[in-house]
């Protein structure tokens, strides 16, 4: 049973997936919540991601699934294979064994869209674009926020920190990987050698990688796109801005010739974006009125697919322990308590399978092939694999009051959508 307590004026930095829907669901419950962003006109940064069935759960209770849904496009497997051709990781949805399951890949512009429609129609949220947040004070009467080129802001009961793994309230060192990926959003014509519902990716060892996401089709976009991605590491990113492209796309084929068609619409090096990532966790999410969420608190690389999903169970987690506890201090431990075990577990798991995919070993790609490959096949390997790929490993959904959508229902929203030909927007 939850305890009353009176709306809280309560400041979110960065307006990401984490701090909209953190946004969303805190207006919900009658407090007040203002966003403040850096960018003048706040909006996605990268290409494609995937929505798994754990941050499903929560689109779910925000009844924002369906929309999502219809934005996106349904991916019912991870399939890696060899630069030899050898399949060495097969992760099909239906391992869960739940009815209907799928992954969505989608757009990072088309999971903003929805979450910021949903923010900007619901009272009680504010949105303040072209705020720099460089720091915080906190005093009798609450914490305010400093900002590049402002004056303080008003006193705030609560600060959530959404602002992602450059966070400005972690002095500790971000860990920046070694790896990072070349990121591109291209369209998907009739014809495509892509099977359309699988995360594809292909493998020279672990030192070369590249995948084809389907992401759906953007608002007033031209159709159905596809998300690109090669492994690079950074040190090699100033060299490869050197290299001519055609000479790039060359390297590219060699691991995987079917990408011909999908690299031809790479016209030019602008088309494909550099993205960096970290591993770290933050040693104290939850501070006097303060507290991270997302990547603020914990990311990785995204090998497993969990960014997103990890942002939207904070949120719902926050506001599940805003709504339980009885002091504010309850409330954030109550928060971060509940999240604590699941960010752990995942936190160890994509820090020990990340070199086997991404990193100059010889010898870890050939336990993946030879020793990983084979036992993924076989139970209860299969079912822990998908457990793992869904986001549902370490059973996250029970201790927030969150269970699995109902995807035979989305699964048939899906099949009417692209029945009907209905435009996306």
């Amino acid at each position: 049973m939850g305890h009353f307590m009176e709306p809280l004026r309560i400041a979110i930095i960065g307006c990401g997936p984490a701090g909209l829907a953190a946004a969303l669901l805190l207006a919900r419950q009658r407090h007040a919540a203002h966003i403040f962003d850096r960018f003048v006109s706040p909006g996605p940064v990268g290409s494609g991601l995937m929505i798994q069935p754990s941050g499903m759960a929560v689109l779910a209770a925000l009844g924002l699934a369906e929309e999502v849904v219809r934005r996106g496009a349904r991916v019912d497997a991870l399939q890696g294979i060899e630069e030899h051709g050898r399949c060495v990781l097969d992760a099909p949805y239906a391992a869960l064994g739940v009815a209907g399951a799928f992954g969505l890949g989608i757009h990072r512009a088309s999971l903003f869209d929805v979450l910021f429609e949903a923010a900007a129609r619901q009272p009680g949220v504010s949105i303040h674009a072209d705020h720099a947040v460089t720091g915080s004070t906190c005093d009798a009467q609450g914490r305010r926020l400093l900002f590049e080129g402002r004056a303080p802001s008003a006193p705030f009961d609560l600060v959530i920190d959404a602002s992602g793994w450059r966070t400005g309230f972690d002095p500790a060192p971000k860990n920046v990987l070694p790896f990072g990926a070349l990121w591109a959003s291209l369209p998907l014509q009739p014809g495509d050698p892509f099977a359309g519902n699988l995360l594809e990716q292909r493998y020279r060892r672990a030192g070369q990688m590249a995948g084809v996401l389907p992401i759906g089709s953007r608002a007033g976009g031209a159709g159905p796109e596809v998300a690109f991605f090669w492994s690079l590491k950074a040190e090699d990113h100033t060299a490869w801005l050197a290299t001519p492209l055609d000479e790039w796309k060359g390297e590219v084929l060699r691991l995987w010739p079917d990408l011909e068609g999908l690299l031809a619409r790479i016209e030019t090096r602008e088309q494909l974006t550099f993205a960096r990532y970290a591993h770290r966790t933050h040693p104290a999410p939850v501070g006097e009125r303060i507290i991270a969420i997302g990547d603020a608190w914990h990311s990785a690389s995204p090998q497993l697919g969990q960014g997103a999903n990890m942002a939207l169970l904070d949120a719902w987690s926050l506001s599940r322990g805003l709504a339980e506890g009885r002091t504010l201090a309850e409330k954030l431990r109550l928060a971060a308590g509940w999240r604590s075990d699941h960010v752990w577990l995942y936190q160890w798991v994509t820090k020990l399978f990340t070199p086997l995919y991404q990193s100059d070993s010889r010898v870890l790609p050939g336990v993946r092939d030879r020793v990983l490959a084979p036992l993924s096949r076989r139970w209860p390997a299969k079912g822990i694999q998908a457990q793992l790929m869904s986001g549902l490993f370490g059973f996250p959904l029970a201790p927030l009051g969150l269970a699995l959508p109902d995807y035979e229902s989305l699964s048939a929203s899906l099949t009417s959508f692209a029945a009907s030909g209905e435009p996306q927007s």
